[in-house]
């Protein structure tokens, strides 16, 4: 029998025993049967203790467990949040170098057409005035040569 069916046993006795006449509500009971319940109650108390003992043992061996696992998801949420972070850093500092990259490529894109205008504005005026130096070489010439052939004409 379990403890509390023995305890309400010894509740049913002490509730249907007589009452003792002027002793101020004691009762009379079967002192056999009380101890016998007693002895019963006392038998079933070391198991049920060691019952509540290893539910006991259990709860807290579930809690620790439970308290590691939730450490260790504690733990991975925080390496999962810096992993992410260092991520977005990357991220954030490859931004920042690719946009000094096309700056760069940009001014430098700058830089060459400036100088290549320049370079090609001096070319273009140099032969400009190649050009018309031989061109004033050939009027000259031209001019000598219908000269010549005027006096020859002439002559």
């Amino acid at each position: 029998m379990k403890i509390d069916d023995l305890i309400l046993e010894l509740q049913d006795i002490l509730g249907s025993a007589k009452s003792v006449p002027f002793s101020g509500g004691k009762v009379m009971v079967d002192s056999d049967e009380m101890y016998n319940i007693i002895e019963q109650i006392q038998d079933a108390m070391p198991s049920e203790i060691s019952q509540a003992k290893n539910v006991v043992a259990d709860r807290k061996a579930i809690l620790t467990e439970a308290k590691k696992e939730a450490e260790n998801i504690i733990r991975n949420a925080e390496e999962r949040k810096k992993t992410i972070l260092n991520q977005n850093e990357l991220v954030r500092e490859a931004k920042v170098k690719a946009k000094e990259i096309v700056d760069d490529a940009k001014a430098k894109s700058k830089e060459i057409r400036t100088a290549t205008n320049v370079y090609s504005d001096s070319i273009l005026k140099t032969t400009e005035e190649t050009l018309s130096s031989q061109l004033d070489i050939v009027k000259k010439t031209r001019e000598k040569f219908s000269e010549q052939q005027r006096t020859q004409k002439k002559a």
